[in-house]
C-alpha cells in the first residue's frame, strides 16, 4: 500500500459526517455471530445495513450530501443515477428535507427498488442498460434542469457519510483484524477504510468483487477492466469504479478478493438459515469471501459489512430452492417400475420409510419409456442432506428400484 497522506476524505469529514447525519440514520446493529464464527473457525462480527429504512448503507453518505448543499441548491433539486440502493437513500432523505429529486435507473434495476424510490416521493427515469449510459443521461438532466448532481461513490461527502459505518463497527468490535467490504463503485470501502486505519492502523481492509464485475481488483493491478453483464449482485455491478475511491484503496485496502456467482446465492441462503436475515447479493458478498476464502481469515477477528437487503422476492425463491438442490436437500429421482397395480404405491412407501418427504410426482406411462410392461416415475424428494440422499438410493436398490439420481439440467 502506498502512503495515506494528503488522501481526499480524512477522519475528520467523517466524524463532521456522523455528528451530521445522527439521529436521522440508524445506528445498525454489530453483533457477534456465534454459528458462522464456528463455521468459519474466525471471530466473525456482522455490520446490520439491511436494517436501516431503506435497507442500505447507502442512506449515509446520501444525506451527508443533502445537508451539504447550499439553500439555492436545495430549491434546485438533485438528480442521481443508480441501480437502487443510492437511489431509496437520495429520495427517501430528500424527500425529508423537502428537496426535488429525479433519479436515472438503468432499466435492468429490480422492479422492487424502482417501486420503493417511487415510493419516497422521487421521479423514476429508467435509461440504458448500464450505470454508465444511466449517469450519462443523469447529468444531461443536471445541465439541463441546473440539478445538483449526486453521485453514487465518487464524491468526498458520499464516502465520508459511508465512513461513519466503520467507526460504528470499530466501538462494537474495537479489536477487529480485518474489515471484509462489498465493493461496487468505492465508496463504501474508501470511507471504511480512512475511519478504519484511524482507529486501528493494523487492520487489514478486504474488499469483495463478484468475479463478474472485478473492475476494482482490475484497476489496483493497472489492469484493463473487463467486466461481464450480468450479476446477481447488481450493486456491485460497477464498471467505472471512481477516482476518488480509488486513490484511497491504493492507500489502504490491502486485497480485493473475487467470489463466484454461487457462492453469493450460498452466502444469501445461509443468513437466512443462520441469522434470519435478509441481504441482497452485494450484502452477502462479505459471507460469500468468507466461503470462498476461508483460509485467508482462520483465526483472525472478522468484520462483514451486510451492507444491504433490497433483493426481489422472486429472485430470494429461487436462491434458496436452488441451494436446497445444490446442498441435496431437494432432489429429482427417476425410478423405473413395473407397469402393475401397486407398484408406484410401493415406491412411495420405501421412499416414507427411508425418511423423504414427496414434494411432486411424474408418471411417465408414453414417453421414452423402454417397454410397454414398465413405466418411469419421476419423483421431487425433500432430503436431509447428501448423506442421506445416498441412503434412500441405496433403499430403493435394495428394494429392486432402478433409480437415477437427475441432475439439474436433466
Amino acid at each position: 500500500m502506498k502512503s495515506a497522506s494528503r488522501l481526499p476524505v480524512t477522519i475528520d469529514d467523517i466524524e463532521a459526517a456522523r455528528q451530521r447525519i445522527a439521529g436521522a440514520v440508524e445506528r445498525t446493529p454489530c453483533l457477534h455471530s456465534k454459528t458462522l464464527s464456528r463455521i468459519f473457525r474466525c471471530e466473525v462480527w456482522l455490520k446490520f445495513e439491511n436494517l436501516q429504512f431503506t435497507a442500505s448503507f447507502k442512506e449515509r453518505g446520501a444525506l451527508n450530501k443533502l445537508l451539504s448543499l447550499s439553500d439555492d441548491e436545495k430549491i434546485r433539486g438533485v438528480v442521481a443515477m443508480s441501480a437502487g440502493n443510492h437511489a431509496q437513500g437520495v429520495a427517501y432523505h430528500a424527500g425529508r428535507l423537502g428537496i426535488p429529486a429525479t433519479i436515472v435507473m438503468p432499466a435492468f434495476t429490480p422492479f422492487v427498488k424502482v417501486r420503493n424510490t417511487e415510493g419516497h416521493g422521487a421521479r423514476v427515469v429508467l435509461h440504458g442498460n448500464t450505470l454508465a449510459e444511466a449517469s450519462q443521461h443523469a447529468r444531461e438532466l443536471a445541465a439541463r434542469h441546473q440539478y445538483v448532481f449526486v453521485h453514487p461513490y465518487d464524491d468526498a461527502h458520499i464516502i465520508a457519510g459511508q465512513g461513519t459505518l466503520a467507526l460504528e463497527m470499530l466501538e462494537a468490535a474495537p479489536d477487529l483484524d480485518a474489515l471484509v467490504v462489498p465493493v461496487g463503485g468505492g465508496g463504501l470501502i474508501a470511507g471504511c477504510a480512512v475511519a478504519a486505519h484511524s482507529r486501528r492502523p493494523a487492520i487489514e481492509i478486504i474488499g469483495v468483487e463478484s468475479i463478474t464485475f472485478p473492475a476494482m481488483a482490475q484497476r489496483l493491478r493497472d489492469e484493463p477492466v473487463n467486466v461481464g453483464s450480468e450479476t446477481i449482485a447488481e450493486g456491485l455491478a460497477v464498471r467505472d469504479t471512481g477516482e476518488l475511491p480509488l486513490a484511497i484503496a491504493r492507500a489502504l485496502v490491502n486485497d480485493v478478493l473475487l467470489v463466484e456467482e454461487s457462492t453469493i446465492e450460498q452466502a444469501i441462503a445461509l443468513l437466512i438459515e443462520i441469522e434470519k436475515t435478509v441481504t441482497e447479493g452485494a450484502g452477502a458478498a462479505g459471507i460469500a469471501a468468507l466461503l470462498q476464502h476461508g483460509h485467508r481469515f482462520q483465526g483472525k477477528r472478522v468484520g462483514v459489512v451486510l451492507c444491504g437487503g433490497n433483493i426481489d422476492s422472486r429472485i430470494l425463491a429461487s436462491i434458496l430452492m436452488r441451494n436446497l438442490v445444490r446442498e441435496g436437500r431437494l432432489i429429482r429421482v427417476r425410478v423405473r417400475i413395473p407397469d402393475v397395480a401397486g407398484a408406484l404405491a410401493k415406491l412411495t412407501k420405501v421412499v416414507g420409510d427411508a425418511g423423504a418427504n414427496v414434494v411432486d410426482v411424474e408418471h411417465q406411462r408414453l414417453f421414452g419409456v423402454f417397454s410397454v410392461k414398465a413405466t418411469e416415475v419421476e419423483l421431487t424428494l425433500e432430503t436431509r442432506d447428501r448423506e442421506h440422499v445416498e441412503k434412500l438410493l441405496a433403499e430403493l436398490d435394495l428394494h429392486g428400484f432402478t433409480a437415477h439420481l437427475l441432475a439439474s439440467g436433466e
